[in-house]
């Protein structure tokens, strides 16, 4: 009856065939202008996956309550010295904050007032005091350079280490780093080349990364129907940053991590070349069509025909689920990689019956009788296949199967009723040869003398192998399918190498404050766990010996910093006589002595007389290379001399938010012992933490949960895939062991490709996990068109019209999926590669193993083996 029917609408679409063709443009245009007006992206990956999960329900819950986890942008400053970084992203988050428009808060959680002038109380209590007596001795020096920074107070501050030098009290060796420091600076600013100098490292020795970086933390408006949701945000920051010439100025550079940056950038390196790829690709499937159709009309119909669809498609899909998403926006290359093979079954196997039948309309009617069922067939189990992933948690690919289900539909309903239509009026000629492969008659010979050995050799290899797949893993950690050379990528793993960012941390959440305490023991005492912090990490121990110290230090230091202290500015003649005269004090002291300290005080005295003798010019740049990060540290200083008595009550409010909600409920912060880059270290940090405290979110977990979804949600769709195809199959077949006869080879391909993942190394992960339904939907398809054909009593498989519609139409997806392999994206990159592994194993199981397994056909069988053949 199925196939009755179809024979009728073939044929009735021969009949009217411009009436068809008017109906399908005119729908094709309604659904792109409905396409156009009303296409929308949601970029927000976190809407990937439901909502609905206990876990995701509490990271919402967690993000309510402390806002900025996963909607910020962290900008990094870098710059040669501790002072230009310190100016330049002080400078940076000014001006960020000015514009409320894009930013709903710009903080620096490492600067700001309370930790300008507590600062030295979170330090350990014999080294606060011993800062306290070194500059309490260091009192003169830091008298001359408060009350004159300028080229003249740096000559006195100078002079006056060597008269400490001369005494007896100072050894000149220990201002060797002083000394050639200064001397290089001034080299390099004479020389024209760029120069810095700190301050910071002179007192505290050489500076670690931390020390030359500072963090700004804002969180932008986002715009989710962007592609990119903060590009308007990030695009600002790097404009703030040019316009306030912090590359040129304090030699600083601006960097943007975090989730929305990331995010960005990943979906920019996914555009990267899309549309090169995208006009390559239809390119390369023209050839194929062309190769595999050798008619220019038919292919224009073929061409046609899956345009026509996939503009239905898009419309249809836009229809059901609103906003496209992430993952369900591949639906376009799903369609023309997996739709397309109906168009060109259809027309392969026209082309053989018309060199068999001659008359077009005779020739279209009988391609209908032949390939009408196996069509249909095909198409439902592809479309069952997507739609098996709609009750799936994995909320991405749910959407996708949903719209991929429907298109695959659609693609069947365009090529029996568009393209029949379309070779109507377009009037193809007739085909002189048989279209088949005559060349693989050998392979046909060779698959049915030795069927038995190919079926026990297959079956040899691929038990052989089924050991490789305890070695199959599952990559959960996302930042492996990001581009580690785009920057917001790099950054964030340079960054997470320190502990004290917290970029792996997990949070627990307790009811109140007073709860905290506890929480952080039990945190602190698993082994998985390195530290924890809280609210109470920012009230200092041992605060009595600490502010003692620095009262005192206040006492000697604070005279110096008063506005009346400070000298009037020095005239260009009194900085060359300054100059001129510790030029010579240098010399003189250096002279009589030997060793390194000597050699950079004769070095430090040749390059000052040098620049006494330049122009004032020269002096007015050397000048501000010292004086600018003098200023800095003075200031700092001056702020560290303020420290008050800290409690939890006297916290900043932006510091108490961050750790205590509204609400009253308090969270811990637990960061994982061991290597950052272990994704099964963070897997055991999150396992254990969560062992501990079931509630607790944060990234491992996120990370974890969010693979177990993605796990759960494949294993229950490619159960609900196969039942219900196998159940279609039966339906139609009506035969259990042809039902197995499709399945097998289905599965044998599966298990193949994933022993070919472990052999090469490759995990599974979240992107290219896609591949395995694209598999189901590809395989069952080519499987189907075997077994239809076989039950017909079709021999020499290899050589019909069949096999050369299954090569290219696969050579068509491999064309469509393969060129994802070339992306610079890793995980779009892992995507194109295993479905190319995948492709290759699917097509194989078709072409060579399925026609072993099913040996001749039965109608052969029960002649004695003398059936006619059918090699169209």
């Amino acid at each position: 009856m199925l196939k009755s029917t179809i024979v009728k609408l073939v044929a009735a679409c021969t009949r009217y065939p411009w009436t068809i063709i008017g109906l399908s443009l005119l729908v094709a245009l309604l659904s792109a202008l409905y396409t156009a007006q009303h296409f929308k992206i949601n970029t927000d990956i976190n809407k990937l996956i439901s909502d609905k999960l206990d876990w995701r329900q509490r990271e919402a819950d967690f993000e309510k309550a402390f806002p900025g986890r996963y909607d910020s942008i962290l900008v990094v400053v870098d710059a040669p010295t501790h002072e230009l970084a310190t100016e330049a992203s002080a400078a940076l988050a000014r001006r960020l904050a000015e514009r409320k428009d894009l930013f709903r808060a710009v903080r620096q959680p490492d600067a700001g007032e309370f930790f300008e002038k507590n600062g030295l109380l979170f330090l350990p209590t014999d080294e606060v005091e011993r800062t306290a007596k070194s500059l309490g001795e260091a009192q003169p020096l830091i008298d001359v350079l408060a009350t004159d920074p300028t080229l003249r107070g740096l000559g006195q501050a100078l002079s006056f280490a060597l008269t400490g030098v001369e005494r007896g009290m100072l050894e000149l060796d220990k201002m060797t780093r002083t000394l050639n420091s200064a001397a290089e600076t001034i080299e390099n600013v004479m020389a024209g080349k760029p120069a810095v100098f700190s301050w910071y490292a002179l007192v505290n020795g050489p500076p670690e990364a931390k020390d030359l970086r500072r963090f700004i933390d804002v969180r932008p408006v986002l715009d989710f129907a962007a592609l990119e949701p903060g590009r308007a945000a990030s695009d600002y920051i790097r404009k703030a940053a040019a316009d306030l010439a912090l590359a040129k100025d304090y030699n600083a550079r601006v960097r943007l991590t975090g989730p929305v940056a990331i995010a960005d950038e990943e979906f920019a390196t996914v555009q990267e070349g899309a549309m090169l790829n995208a006009v390559v690709t239809v390119l390369i499937v023209l050839l194929i069509l062309w190769l595999a159709l050798r008619s220019f009309r038919i292919i224009l119909a073929v061409f046609f025909n899956m345009v026509v669809g996939l503009a239905i498609t898009a419309a249809l899909g836009l229809l059901m689920v609103g906003a496209l998403n992430l993952i369900s926006v591949a639906f376009a290359v799903l369609f023309v990689g997996l739709g397309v093979d109906f168009g060109i079954q259809f027309a392969v196997r026209y082309r053989s019956m018309r060199y068999e039948v001659g008359d077009l309309r005779a020739a279209l009617v009988k391609t209908a009788e032949d390939i009408g069922l196996p069509l249909t067939l095909a198409a439902a189990a592809v479309a069952a296949g997507f739609l098996s992933f709609l009750p799936t948690e994995y909320k991405g690919v749910s959407e996708l199967g949903l719209i991929a289900g429907f298109g695959m539909l659609i693609a069947y309903l365009t090529s029996v009723t568009l393209l029949p239509a379309l070779l109507t009026v377009l009037n193809p000629p007739g085909e002189p040869e048989e279209v088949g492969y005559r060349a693989l008659a050998p392979v046909d010979r060779f698959l049915e003398r030795h069927r038995i050995g190919v079926l026990v050799g297959t079956a040899v290899v691929v038990i052989a192998g089924l050991p490789l797949l305890y070695f199959l893993h599952f990559d959960f950690n996302p930042l492996n399918l990001r581009n580690p050379k785009v920057e917001s990528v790099s950054t964030l793993l340079e960054l997470r190498n320190d502990p004290n960012m917290g970029i792996n941390s997990v949070n627990v959440v307790v009811p109140k404050l007073d709860d905290v305490p506890p929480a952080a023991e039990r945190l602190s005492k698993l082994p998985e766990v390195s530290r924890t912090m809280s609210l109470y990490s920012f009230v200092p121990a041992d605060q009595e010996p600490k502010l003692a110290a620095i009262r005192a230090m206040e006492k000697e230091l604070e005279p110096s910093f008063k506005p009346e202290a400070v000298v009037a500015p020095p005239t260009d003649e009194e900085n060359v006589g300054e100059l001129t005269g510790t030029a010579e004090q240098l010399a003189k002291v250096a002279s009589t002595r030997k060793g390194p300290g000597a050699e950079a005080g004769n070095r430090l005295a040749a390059v000052m007389s040098k620049l006494a003798k330049a122009d004032k010019a020269m002096r007015d740049m050397v000048e501000p290379v010292f004086v600018r990060p003098l200023k800095t540290s003075l200031n700092q200083l001056q702020n560290l001399l303020h420290a008050q008595p800290v409690s939890l009550e006297t916290l900043p409010q932006d510091l108490r938010e961050d750790w205590v909600g509204q609400d009253g409920r308090a969270r811990v912060e637990a960061s994982p012992k061991g290597d950052p880059n272990d994704t099964e270290a963070l897997r055991a940090f999150a396992l254990a933490v969560q062992k501990a405290f079931p509630t607790a979110v944060g990234g491992p977990i996120s990370i974890l949960e969010s693979g177990n979804t993605v796990v759960k949600a494949f294993v229950h769709a490619g159960i609900w895939a196969l039942l219900s195809i196998a159940v279609l199959l039966w339906i139609v077949l009506r035969r259990f062991g042809d039902v197995l006869l499709t399945l097998i080879p289905l599965l044998l391909a599966g298990v193949v490709t994933l022993e070919f993942c472990v052999l090469i190394g490759m995990p599974l992960n979240f992107a290219n996990i896609v591949a395995l339904p694209l598999l189901l939907g590809v395989g069952v398809a080519f499987k189907i068109y075997y077994i239809t054909a076989w039950r017909a009593g079709q021999t020499d498989l290899l050589q019909s019209s069949l096999t050369r519609a299954v090569i290219w139409s696969a050579l068509t997806t491999a064309t469509a999926f393969g060129s994802l392999w070339l992306s610079s994206h890793p995980g779009t990159s892992s995507m194109g590669k295993l479905l190319a592994m995948s492709l290759v194993s699917t097509l194989a199981a078709a072409v060579l193993f399925q026609p072993a397994l099913m040996g001749k056909p039965r109608e052969a069988e029960s002649n004695g083996g003398a059936a006619p053949e059918r090699n169209a």
